[in-house]
């Protein structure tokens, strides 16, 4: 388990590497839900989500051999994004394996700033590349299996805490755990009466289905949205979240593309679907803890393209 001192020893790291991105009220927001609504804006981040902070935290923490050897990651696409933009910056060698499935726009930027981009053909065809290359000698960079990265998505939960005004819930996005469970480590030492909610995409419920198990369990993957989609949690994610927070959501994927498109007509901020999942969440969390809730929105990234958010507007005939 990460403390909160791991989390600023994370911040000290990447300060200069990341933004303090904004912390603001949502009158659209808090006028659509009937409460009062803050949103920690993570969409506006170098890369344009959240993942740069672990990428950053953990490049930087690594020696001169495994700097040289060359840096290997598998992702749906932000994680790729963050590793290759970050790796570039420090001259650090990268290989991003994603599935076909990743957004186009990803494989383009991953590629764009440097990056060796491998596509395979699904999420687990991803992740055991990344196991063989890794192998083969290249430092792993775990999108969420590492304590050190961890930490640093961590550091979005310390900014929101010391940022924000009173909150009692607080909805993070899941994919295979590790901003959760920074988020969640944050939050406990710095707002500890902050409950904690977890939301999954249906087919991308990888944290659910470990903790009606107890433990990681690999799932099948079917939710359109890749940046979500983990074949599975790790025990370390898995550790943080069935001890930090108080209950995993999961929301259909249409649920997640119409959150979206309300985050941009209320909110004005353009938010991919791995956020807009937190909507619909958020009305089920309103039903449970009743009046006087405070909520708290990580709006975890933003990298959606408008023919992405059309085609799936689309597909669930939401226009």
């Amino acid at each position: 388990m990460i403390g909160i001192a791991d989390i600023e020893t994370a911040a000290e790291r990447i300060a200069g590497h990341v933004v303090r991105t904004p912390t603001v009220p949502s009158p659209g927001l808090s006028a659509l839900l009937g409460v009062p609504v803050t949103a920690k804006l993570e969409l506006l981040q170098r890369t344009g989500s959240f993942k740069v902070r672990g990428a950053a935290a953990k490049l930087l923490s690594l020696s001169e051999a495994e700097r040289a050897a060359g840096v290997v990651a598998v992702s749906g696409g932000n994680h790729g994004i963050a590793l290759a933009v970050t790796a570039a910056a420090l001259d650090v060698k990268a290989t991003v394996v994603m599935p076909r499935s990743a957004p186009v726009r990803a494989v383009e930027i991953a590629e764009s700033a440097g990056a060796s981009v491998r596509l395979t053909d699904g999420m687990d065809g991803a992740f055991a590349l990344m196991t063989r290359l890794q192998q083969e000698g290249l430092t792993l960079v775990h999108p969420f299996d590492d304590p050190v990265v961890i930490a640093g998505q961590g550091t979005v939960g310390a900014e929101f805490a010391a940022d924000a005004g009173d909150l009692t819930d607080v909805l993070v996005s899941i994919g295979g755990g590790g901003l959760i469970a920074g988020v969640a480590a944050a939050l406990r030492a710095l707002r500890p009466g902050v409950r904690v909610w977890g939301v999954e995409t249906g087919g991308a419920q990888a944290m659910s289905e470990a903790l009606a198990a107890g433990g990681p369990v690999p799932v099948e993957l079917t939710s359109i949205v890749s940046t979500l989609s983990a074949p599975s949690v790790s025990r370390l994610t898995y550790a943080h979240v069935s001890e930090l927070v108080t209950e995993v959501l999961v929301v259909p994927d249409r649920e997640a593309v119409r959150g979206s498109l309300e985050l941009a007509d209320h909110a004005k901020v353009w938010a991919e679907p791995a956020a807009g999942c937190l909507l619909p969440a958020a009305r089920r969390v309103l039903k449970r803890v009743g009046e006087g809730a405070r909520i708290g929105l990580v709006v975890c990234g933003g990298n959606a393209t408008t023919a992405d958010m059309i085609a799936w507007a689309e597909h669930f005939e939401l226009r």
